[in-house]
Parts: C-alpha cells; sequence; structure tokens
C-alpha cells in the first residue's frame, strides 16, 4: 500500500513540475541566454581590454626606443598618439615621456604640460607629485621660493610620499638661491631627520649645509 501511495505523490509531483515548466520555460531559458550572454560579453571585454593593453605597451616601448636614439620629434609624436588612444595606465605614463621630449625643444611649455598633469585627480597620486616635481626642476632657474613653496610644500611634507625627498631638496635649494638660509635649514633638516632619505641626496644636503652661515648664538 506505502509503495502504492510513494507512485501517486512522484506522478503528482512529476505532474507539478510539468505544470511549472510549462508555464515558466520561457523565462528560464531566457535567464539562462542572458546569463551565457554576460559570461560571454564579459570575457570578450576582458579580451579586448588585455589586446589593447598589449599593444599600447608595445608602442611604448617603441616610443621609448625613439627617444633613447634621440628621435625626439618622433618620439614625442608617438606618445602623443599613445595619450589619445591607450588604456589610462600608459595614457598617463605617456603624458609624462612626452612632457619630458617637450623640454629638450621648450621647457617652459613642458612645465606646463607637467603642471596640468599634477593637477588632474584621474591621475594617480605618485604620478602627480612626480610631475610636480618635473615641473619645479624646469621652474627652478626662473621662479621664486614662494612659487617653489606653493609648488612642492604639500608633497614635501606628506609623510607617505615618494618625492618628499626630491621636494625637499629643491626647496631647500630654491630657499639658498633666495638667501633664506632659515627656510633652507628648515628643508635640509626634514632630510637629516628623515630616516628613509636616499643616501646620495643626504650627502648633497650635508654639502649645501656646510655653505649655510652659521646660525647666531643667542
Amino acid at each position: 500500500m506505502s509503495e502504492l501511495f510513494n507512485e501517486v505523490d512522484e506522478e503528482v509531483r512529476r505532474e507539478q513540475l510539468k505544470k511549472l515548466w510549462d508555464k515558466y520555460s520561457i523565462v528560464f531559458i531566457a535567464l539562462m541566454v542572458l546569463v551565457v550572454a554576460a559570461v560571454g560579453g564579459w570575457r570578450g571585454y576582458q579580451y579586448l581590454e588585455a589586446r589593447k593593453a598589449a599593444e599600447a605597451g608595445a608602442a611604448f616601448e617603441k616610443a621609448v626606443e625613439l627617444s633613447e636614439q634621440d628621435k625626439h620629434a618622433d618620439a614625442e609624436a608617438a606618445f602623443a598618439a599613445l595619450i589619445t588612444k591607450a588604456p589610462s595606465g600608459y595614457r598617463n605614463l605617456a603624458r609624462l615621456r612626452m612632457a619630458a621630449e617637450v623640454a629638450t625643444r621648450d621647457q617652459p611649455a613642458a612645465a606646463k604640460l607637467y603642471d596640468e598633469i599634477a593637477a588632474d585627480r584621474s591621475v594617480g597620486g605618485p604620478e602627480q607629485d612626480l610631475a610636480r616635481i618635473r615641473a619645479a626642476q624646469l621652474a627652478m632657474e626662473t621662479t621664486t621660493y614662494p612659487n617653489m613653496l606653493q609648488r612642492l610644500e604639500a608633497t614635501a611634507t606628506a609623510k607617505d610620499s615618494t618625492f618628499r625627498h626630491s621636494a625637499r631638496e629643491l626647496l631647500a635649494l630654491s630657499a639658498w638661491r633666495a638667501n633664506d638660509a632659515t627656510a633652507a635649514r628648515q628643508w635640509l633638516d626634514q632630510i637629516a631627520n628623515d630616516g628613509e632619505t636616499p643616501p646620495s641626496l643626504r650627502s648633497r644636503a650635508e654639502a649645501l649645509q656646510a655653505l649655510l652661515p652659521p646660525v647666531a648664538k643667542s
């Protein structure tokens, strides 16, 4: 008798499943098609992005080779082309390298390009700091210490900035050129007291420190 009931229950379940399938099969099939299409689309997107990155990497290396061969005009054009079509990582690198190429013929124009990179919030923090350093290096000979301070103070005082050491050195040099021994000493002290200051930069800072007038005794 129990076997008969089991068979009846099984038949009822099959009948219920058939009704559900007849009612919702189109919806189920549509969902499966959407899932397959989404997965395929994502895989296709990943493939295209990887291909773009590979092509941009090859183009970037070619542009670097042109620069190393002193074909600066050709390198500048190659980096400019990358800026218009490369993925964001290579685009930012190309902007930095293009500014460096421009610096070989027009330093003020190159400084302006670096300033634009430094002000662009879509660029990563380290690249922005590097652009600030490069712009300040180009402007050093023609600008004032207050201007250099405006450019570099945030980088020089940020404890986690990769380029804080270079920023401090540039500020110390600018202050020294402006005969502001107090400001120069301030930045040189920060260089000396930072345990992560590179040895070569520390040596240059010590040499500059020796050029400063002695601190007046009270």
